[in-house]
């Protein structure tokens, strides 16, 4: 494999501010370097950050994304950027989450894909969003996400 199949990055190396919406955001993709293996990424998102569109007030996440990639990977630069342009969208916990979920499904065309939104209380209720396209590849290795329900000050 060689290095030209990294060139139409638009952001990794580059010195790229952060997007101002979702909308705007740019998901870079690579070639899957094993297409014919099936495998399992995670990426976690443990500060994550939106607004309420009600109230304007911040809400905060610990977001773990799992993914069999298909022919693509998302470029990891690319992915936090993308989670970071959340900071100034207004969306309620359920739409954020699988929105998430439908647009990497949606460019990176994965063969199994799942978003665990673990979302911190606001109004003292915690809300988790949960989101998968379907069964796993058989024979793969999945683990849990090892985020454990929020339990207060149990």
């Amino acid at each position: 494999m060689t290095k030209d199949i990294y060139q139409d990055l638009s952001q990794l190396g580059k010195d790229i501010k952060a997007p101002t919406s979702p909308e705007e955001a740019v998901l870079d993709k690579v070639p899957n370097p094993r297409p014919n293996v099936d495998y399992f990424v995670r990426f976690t998102c443990p500060e994550f950050t939106s607004l309420c569109p009600v109230t304007g007030q911040p809400d905060f996440a610990h977001i773990v994304i799992d993914y069999v990639p298909g022919d693509v990977l998302v470029e990891s630069k690319s992915l936090k950027l993308y989670m970071q342009s959340f900071r100034n969208h207004a969306a309620f916990h359920e739409d954020c989450t699988v929105g998430i979920a439908e647009r990497l499904v949606e460019e990176l065309k994965p063969k199994w894909l799942r978003i665990g939104g673990y979302w911190y209380p606001r109004g003292g209720i915690p809300i988790d969003v949960f989101y998968q396209t379907g069964d796993a590849p058989e024979g793969v290795w999945i683990p849990e996400q090892g985020v454990p329900s929020y339990r207060g000050r149990g």
